[in-house]
């Protein structure tokens, strides 16, 4: 049995989540708040980020695994059920393309930001969130959602004709925005229709039930039809 440790708005552990959801896999989820630094947590991962996995019995007993994209790749390859970084090579590389797309360039520039002014700030230091900040994040939310619009006007799918681990990756961060106020779901009708989608897919339904402390999703955040 794997346990995953992580917290409810950690998009990388959201992507984790929702491929060993269509992959099948059980697993326990450990919650754990990085900014508190335990020593048990820093033990299995020194950078004290999340998720980190752990194989606490069974033919992986022992094992752990640490970064999201690293454990993706891990159950890529060793669950054969719902591939998804599969097809041609180049198929394979625009999938892993996109899915550091959203976890470096996305993730920076939107929802770092959102987390950190949105929920680290209240959690830790009962502060108000930067007004100016919250702009920017906002503003870079728009111009990348207009690339993910051209893509799926163009696509099926995130990466081609199928759902990839690029679909995967876009929806776990997107997600998190969603839930901190980021994302201006009108002015992206593409984007929103493929996100609905994802949204009503059985891997998706628990993650949207969750919520973090202190902090409220907008109303249509669980909604599949928004």
């Amino acid at each position: 049995m794997w346990q995953l440790f992580q917290f409810p708005l950690c998009p990388f552990s959201r992507k984790v989540r929702l491929l060993l959801a269509e992959k099948g896999q059980t697993y326990d989820l450990v919650r754990e708040s990085p900014w508190e630094m335990r020593d048990e947590f820093l033990d299995m991962n020194p950078a004290g980020t999340t998720p980190v996995m752990v194989a606490d019995s069974g033919p992986a007993a022992g094992s752990v695994l640490i970064d999201s994209q690293a454990i993706c790749e891990y159950f890529e390859e060793t669950v054969e059920q719902f591939p998804l970084i599969a097809g041609s090579p180049a198929t394979r590389a625009e999938i892993r393309r996109l899915t550091a797309w959203f976890d470096q360039i996305f993730y920076s520039d939107v929802v770092a930001p959102l987390l950190h002014e949105r929920m680290k700030k209240r959690i830790l230091h009962r502060a108000s969130p930067d007004a100016g900040t919250l702009r920017e994040a906002m503003k870079r939310a728009n111009t990348h959602m207009d690339y993910v619009d051209y893509l799926l006007d163009h696509r099926s799918w995130m990466a081609g004709g199928t759902m990839s681990l690029a679909d995967v990756a876009a929806a776990a961060h997107l997600s998190v925005a969603d839930y901190l106020g980021g994302i201006d779901w009108e002015g992206h009708r593409t984007t929103k229709r493929w996100y609905a989608g994802i949204k009503s897919r059985p891997s998706f339904r628990p993650l949207l039930s969750e919520r973090m402390e202190i902090i409220s999703p907008p109303k249509h955040y669980d909604q599949p039809d928004f």
